[in-house]
């Protein structure tokens, strides 16, 4: 077992896990997360398809703060009753890790780590991050990275956060009440001038004129934009 590793099993399984010692005192620092369930939802679930007992998923920060998230709501039901809510964050959790398996290509490389890249870029794209960081993340050089990317995408990891940014944009234009200037910079836009400039270009008009004709209107039989 090494960091990253899914270790799945259904009641009655056995394993043995073996852990060497690590410093004088035999005493090792584990970072494991652990979850024991069960009920008729869990049981639909497990025999959809098969699954590997273990598989490398690396490490998710999106399906760690799943994890996180459905720990501390299972504490807080205990005094709140709020038991649904962790109900399907835990139905939540076994989907992502369904899409988590079905993603490893341990015979192609190159595709995962074009895929670890991709995934990077959609955790990243609201936020100021640099190319470098991608490629540092997945151990490759910087115009390594920006080559693979490309050739599995055919397209650069800029465009790709880019569309991101912009649908996170449209998306809050929507059905926010957030100023255009927080909206661009809670996307992940520099300044708004340039995502006024971005927007235009994608949306032939300017963010202002979008969601005005995204408003809805006061009489329901006119028409909205969409």
């Amino acid at each position: 077992m090494q960091t990253g590793d899914l270790l799945l099993l259904k009641p009655g399984d056995e394993y043995e896990l073996r852990v060497k010692d690590e410093g004088q005192d035999g005493r090792v620092s584990s970072g494991d997360y652990y979850i024991f369930c069960d009920g008729a939802w869990i049981d639909e679930w497990w025999t959809r398809q098969a699954r590997p007992v273990v598989s490398h998923t690396g490490v998710d920060d999106q399906l760690l703060g799943l994890w996180r998230q459905m720990l501390l709501e299972k504490r807080r039901s205990l005094e709140e009753k709020h038991g649904e809510l962790t109900d399907y964050l835990l139905r939540s959790l076994c989907l992502y890790l369904d899409r988590a398996i079905s993603e490893i290509k341990p015979t192609d490389r190159l595709a995962f780590t074009a895929l670890r890249l991709k995934r990077f870029v959609e955790e990243h794209a609201t936020l100021t991050f640099k190319l470098e960081e991608a490629a540092s993340h997945v151990g490759l050089s910087l115009s390594r990275a920006v080559k693979l990317f490309k050739e599995y995408y055919g397209k650069t990891m800029i465009q790709y956060a880019l569309e991101i940014r912009l649908n996170a944009a449209v998306e809050r234009i929507k059905y926010s009440t957030m100023t255009l200037e927080e909206i661009a910079e809670t996307c992940g836009f520099a300044s708004y001038s340039y995502f006024h400039r971005v927007f235009r270009a994608n949306y032939g008009m300017s963010p202002v004129k979008f969601r005005e004709k995204a408003t809805v209107p006061a009489n329901p039989g006119e028409r909205t934009f969409d």
